[in-house]
């Protein structure tokens, strides 16, 4: 199935990651929410990690309470994470993995080899009404995985390709892309929704806008840096313009 239109989910953590730097409230998340809802976004995505280097527990519920755009709640596959997926029932949950010494997610999720962690997972999140999420690597193995798992949802790891870019390795960033590309393709050919998102800027963008059955980008990082110089709702505007234009909309 072809979406009409490539949604916008904006990630708005780093909003908390400088809030949290001096403490306080400012700047704060849910004016960020408030903001996205504002120009048009389709989405928020909150990542509430182990260590509340940014997201806190209390940001989620405020966000909800603030606009009406589906939550997309970016959890690691544990135990106290899932509790509080089930507390505050966002749209979506998206399974990620999640390492304390990490800068920030370093690559897919191992959904094949944590199969029998991530069955009751899925199974309570889904009884719950919301919708799952897996976030992988664009491999066949990964992808069979969430099929077994029954998620309705994909979201491809993009950093790989956005890596080839930042080196000039354009044999590399064409693999990934295709990678990318005929991994969206079956996913949809098997009833799984693709999304796309990590590294994704106003430059490389469009080759993965324009695969047409990523029904979904999740932007976060970039657009909140560019909004340091540019403001917030001009960078949202910026990159829904040109996912449009790389779908010829």
């Amino acid at each position: 199935m072809i979406p009409d239109r490539l949604r916008l989910g904006v990630n708005i953590d780093h909003v908390a990651t400088i809030r949290n730097a001096r403490g306080g409230d400012h700047p704060d998340p849910v004016r960020a929410a408030e903001i996205v809802a504002s120009v048009g976004g389709d989405g928020i995505t909150a990542h509430l990690r182990e260590d509340r280097r940014h997201i806190r527990d209390e940001d989620l519920q405020r966000i909800q309470d603030a606009t009406d755009l589906p939550l997309n709640l970016e959890m690691a596959a544990t135990q106290e994470m899932l509790e509080i997926a089930l507390r505050h029932k966002p749209h979506a949950a998206c399974i990620v993995p999640e390492k304390r010494e990490e800068r920030t997610t370093e690559g897919g999720l191992d959904a094949a080899g944590l199969h029998n962690t991530l069955v009751p997972i899925v199974d309570q999140l889904r009884e719950a009404g919301i919708r799952v999420s897996l976030f992988i690597e664009a491999n066949e193995k990964q992808l069979d995985a969430a099929l077994r798992l029954g998620a309705p949802v994909v979201e491809f790891h993009t950093g790989e390709y956005a890596h080839a870019i930042l080196d000039e390795n354009s044999e590399r960033t064409a693999n990934e892309l295709r990678r990318i590309s005929d991994m969206s393709a079956l996913a949809a050919k098997n009833g799984i929704e693709p999304h796309a998102g990590h590294g994704l800027t106003f430059d490389n963008v469009q080759p993965i806008a324009a695969i047409p059955q990523v029904a979904e980008l999740n932007i976060g990082h970039y657009l909140i840096g560019e909004a340091i110089f540019s403001g917030l709702e001009p960078a949202i505007r910026r990159m829904r313009d040109l996912m449009d234009e790389a779908r010829g909309q």
